[in-house]
């Protein structure tokens, strides 16, 4: 067993690590602030690779992997988690399933756009009454004159403003009532078709830098080759391809987790009170302790769960369990960060209020921690 990580993915690790200290860090209060996304940071993420790893290098990616991914997400949210969502979304709910299940039109038309950055990708499943019941889709899609016409709306889609491919599942028949998964297809969907409408972003208390949109479908035209994968079996593609969408925002939270530490040890270092510094009293010792055993636990399990999913062996358990430790634990340290800083870290002069802000949602997307019980639960007793 070796805990090493290859010596390419040091040096990518290395590079994101550079880059996002660079070209995001500065602005990440800024872009929070204003609410604005980080286009050109972005655009040079997509130039450096970080947008290619799951896609093969006949399409201009570098088929990297999941262990990849995720720690370019890590190391990209360690600076601006909004960044840090929108990559992972791209990579793991967009370019991951087009690569395994497009045709080859599909992926010489979208692929090396998307690994480019020349397009960012976003995924479109959850609908008002469609969160955790994500069964439950209501959108609808009918089939006309060599077309799909889809109606209906999608919610809180992370880069809804901005993307330039939609993965949008909808619901193309209802064969079995007591099975609504059956039935559900998964579209490809340019953002210039016809009938086809993001919404205004949302106010959001985190992640503000990343659009988080409604989309809007009325009488939206999709060729029938836009299809991916069979039609009624694009549920499937949802719930396999969540498994890597959870790994993405377990790596977000790890990327967040690291950020509170590093500012609270920095922070516990220059603040004096007593006339020493408050990281010679015990009590802010076993704050730091607390939050770097957890960091380095949840780490691990998350880049377990990567693993697994390169090597093709199933990674639900992992990842769920992942998901869930890396999430809670990204909390805990946010609010422990808040602590340490005190007064000062309440305020917008300090950057763990804002991570504290990013932190929360992870408990939420891609999977409530609820959910995730619910899952590793169901794995525990025989019944996934």
């Amino acid at each position: 067993m070796d805990f090493h990580l290859p010596e390419e993915l040091v040096l990518l690790q290395e590079t994101v690590r550079k880059f996002a200290a660079g070209a995001l860090e500065p602005i990440a209060a800024a872009c929070d602030r204003e609410h604005r996304y980080p286009a050109e940071a972005l655009r040079a993420a997509g130039e450096l690779g970080f947008m290619g790893v799951m896609v093969p290098e006949k399409y201009g990616g570098s088929s990297m992997g999941n262990l990849a991914g995720s720690l370019i997400v890590e190391e990209i949210s360690r600076a601006c988690a909004s960044s840090g969502v929108t990559i992972s979304v791209h990579n793991s709910l967009v370019c991951a399933p087009l690569a395994k299940h497009g045709t080859e039109r599909q992926k010489e038309l979208y692929l090396p756009k998307l690994a480019s950055g020349e397009w960012v990708g976003a995924y479109a499943l959850t609908e008002p009454n469609a969160g955790s019941d994500a069964a439950n889709q209501q959108t609808r899609a009918e089939r006309r004159n060599g077309k799909f016409i889809l109606n209906g709306s999608k919610l809180f889609i992370t880069t809804g403003a901005h993307a330039g491919l939609y993965l949008v599942f909808a619901r193309t028949s209802l064969e079995d009532p007591a099975r609504p998964a059956k039935g559900v297809t998964a579209f490809l969907i340019e953002r210039g078709f016809k009938g086809f409408t993001p919404g205004k972003p949302e106010e959001k208390c985190g992640i503000r830098a990343t659009s988080t949109t409604e989309l809007l479908m009325e009488d939206c035209e999709v060729p029938a080759e836009n299809v991916l994968g069979e039609v009624g079996k694009g549920f499937n593609i949802a719930m396999e391809n969540l498994e890597g969408g959870r790994i993405g925002i377990a790596s977000q939270a790890i990327g967040i987790a690291q950020a509170c530490l590093d500012a609270s040890l920095k922070y516990a270092k220059e603040r004096r009170q007593f006339g020493r510094p408050i990281a010679s009293f015990q009590a802010i010792q076993w704050k730091l302790a607390e939050m770097a055993t957890n960091l380095e636990a949840s780490r691990l399990l998350v880049r377990k769960a990567a693993w697994l999913r390169d090597r093709g062996e199933p990674c639900s358990l992992a990842a769920s369990m992942a998901k869930q430790l890396a999430a809670v634990m990204a909390n805990r340290a946010a609010d422990e960060a808040v602590q340490i800083h005190g007064g000062a870290g309440y305020t917008i002069d300090f950057p763990v209020e804002r991570y504290m802000r990013d932190a929360r949602i992870t408990e939420i997307y891609e999977g409530t921690t609820e959910i995730q019980h619910l899952v590793i639960a169901r794995h525990l007793l025989g019944d996934a």
